[in-house]
């Protein structure tokens, strides 16, 4: 009898380890989790901070915009095909030069 309720003691003892193992390792709110939602943190941190520096140069653009007059005229340059009044356009071509025999 003596050696029996120490048995079940033990069992007792282990079965709640067990449970306790079961929960950190697995449970709800456990250590995968915990690894899951860091790995998940980490790829939006990095997100967050290639978006920080998309919007710096935006907002350095629209500074340049709102104060000088030089970035108006390159995007008209850029975007528009702006030529000023006494300029001449040059196009130069980056395709391959083929030559033909016929």
């Amino acid at each position: 009898m003596k050696y029996f309720s120490q048995f079940i003691l033990l069992a007792l003892a282990v079965a709640v380890l067990s449970g306790l193992q079961y929960q950190y390792w697995l449970g709800e709110n456990g250590r995968v989790e915990h690894n899951k939602l860091l790995t998940q943190v980490e790829e939006q941190q990095r997100l967050n901070d290639n978006q920080f520096s998309a919007n710096n140069l935006l907002h350095i653009d629209v500074k340049d915009l709102k104060t000088g007059l030089e970035a108006v005229e390159e995007h008209a340059r850029l975007d528009l095909g702006l030529i000023k009044l006494n300029e001449t356009f040059v196009q130069v071509s980056t395709a391959p030069t083929t030559y033909s025999r016929y």
